[in-house]
């Protein structure tokens, strides 16, 4: 875990939990320390993409459509389960799994470029 990421954990423990919530500042502060481990959790997963660069031999094998619907169908499922909107989370997984193909593609040929 980098160390930004170890104090923002320890800030939104901090935070209330959105049903014991009762003012606006509360819920504000919720969103936007729910936002911040958001974005450690994709930069995480873009580390992965960084990894599956290094990893993968083939370009081609970048984009796996299988794969992909394979991702937005558990994300869809998930949502749904937890009574969110699926249809809109998987629109969101959609795009966040294009770019990380899109990110993978340049990452593998700045692997491949370098050395």
């Amino acid at each position: 875990m980098r160390a930004g990421a170890a104090v923002r954990l320890a800030m939104t423990s901090q935070i209330k939990q959105p049903s014991d919530c009762s003012t606006m500042r509360e819920v504000r502060d919720g969103v936007d320390a729910t936002d911040r481990a958001l974005m450690d959790l994709l930069d995480r997963r873009y580390g992965y993409m960084r990894a599956a660069a290094r990893i993968k031999q083939d370009r081609d094998a970048v984009r796996d459509e299988a794969r992909k619907a394979a991702v937005i169908g558990n994300a869809r499922t998930d949502a749904a389960a937890r009574g969110l909107p699926a249809s809109e989370l998987a629109e969101i997984w959609d795009r966040l799994v294009e770019s990380s193909i899109a990110y993978e593609m340049v990452e593998w040929d700045r692997i491949r470029n370098a050395a």
